[in-house]
């Protein structure tokens, strides 16, 4: 169904539309492609799956057993990725993989990190993207060239986003510091830095809306925040409940007025942010979602566990099962 304007009563219709339940363990990421119907998710098995999202089906799934999967993210062409690495950081330093899925072939190695990436996005306008690790250090890359780009070294675990020009990235820190750079002119350091008052909790992930003017965050004890992009007044607040080691994600809808996020009771949540509200709760039998994106172009969200699921507005059919996959290699 593709993305008509949104109300409360569209986003309390989202119901489950298809599910895919053949994961080996704990999906990692997922993430869409900005312009064509495609996801990919990287998972606990070490592969990674390329889905078509207009139709529900599993086109492609390759296995990475000496790096592993870990975050994941589309370049500009359909089937190029970025992926970090779970495995041998430390005996290779191939922390990042950019791959191809049409002949799953490396098509580069950018080394760097000496800890896990937590924190992966690429840039809407050019070939730069942006990695934070554990290491304590955002590093950023250009898809053409091996060496890294830039170096920032920060405290604790960073998390980085772009806002949906480009010219701007964010990095979120412990304590609840948002600092904002220029990507232009990153090296004269942030041009604006937000704080999170009374969180001193660790950020686990942060979002631009599409329109610029909202950012959302999630930290590790499952506090979800909404800020103001420009000025970084906190526009408002959620509390979910503890998911015991599994971080969730929350996610805009593409207008920017609705947020969603996973608990960690196993439900799933919409809120207006416009009029401050709850709009919807949705019961679900895959546990703690720790993956959840709403698709850019599509009145649809996916949410993912050990298993991965497909929201679409209910009408009145049951989910549909999930295809196999078409292609799969080794």
């Amino acid at each position: 169904m593709s993305l008509t304007e949104l109300d409360d009563g569209l986003v309390r219709r989202m119901a489950m539309g298809a599910v895919f339940s053949d994961f080996g363990g704990k999906i990692h990421s997922v993430g869409f492609h900005r312009t064509d119907d495609l996801l990919v998710t990287s998972s606990e098995d070490d592969s990674l799956r390329l889905f078509d999202i207009a139709n529900a089906k599993q086109l492609k799934i390759t296995y990475h057993k000496k790096h592993g999967t870990d975050r994941v993210c589309f370049t500009h062409h359909p089937s190029s990725l970025i992926c970090s690495s779970r495995y041998n950081l430390e005996s290779t330093g191939e922390s990042l993989r950019y791959l191809s899925m049409y002949d799953n072939r490396i098509l580069r190695y950018f080394k760097g990190h000496k800890d896990r990436v937590v924190s992966l996005c690429m840039s809407p306008i050019n070939d730069s993207f942006m990695s934070g690790s554990l290491d304590r250090s955002v590093r950023l890359w250009d898809l053409r060239v091996n060496a890294c780009q830039g170096i920032l070294h920060l405290r604790g675990r960073p998390a980085v986003a772009y806002d949906q020009q480009g010219l701007v990235f964010a990095i979120a820190m412990e304590g609840g510091a948002v600092k904002l750079f220029d990507s232009r002119c990153y090296d004269k350091g942030p041009f604006d830095t937000f704080l999170v008052g009374g969180d001193t909790a660790e950020v686990n992930d942060i979002k631009f809306s599409n329109d610029g003017k909202s950012m959302l965050l999630t930290t590790t004890n499952n506090n979800i925040y909404v800020l103001d992009a420009y000025c970084g007044e906190k526009k408002c607040g959620f509390s979910l409940e503890p998911s015991q080691g599994t971080p969730i994600e929350a996610t805009f809808t593409p207008d920017g007025k609705y947020v969603l996020s996973g608990s960690g009771d196993g439900t799933l949540h919409a809120w207006n942010i416009e009029n401050p509200s709850e709009v919807a709760r949705w019961e679900n039998n895959i546990g703690v979602v720790s993956c959840l994106k709403w698709a850019p172009r599509r009145a649809m969200f996916v949410a993912a566990s050990t298993v991965l699921t497909f929201w679409i507005p209910n009408d009145g059919e049951s989910p549909a099962p999930a295809d196999p996959p078409t292609d799969q290699q080794q």
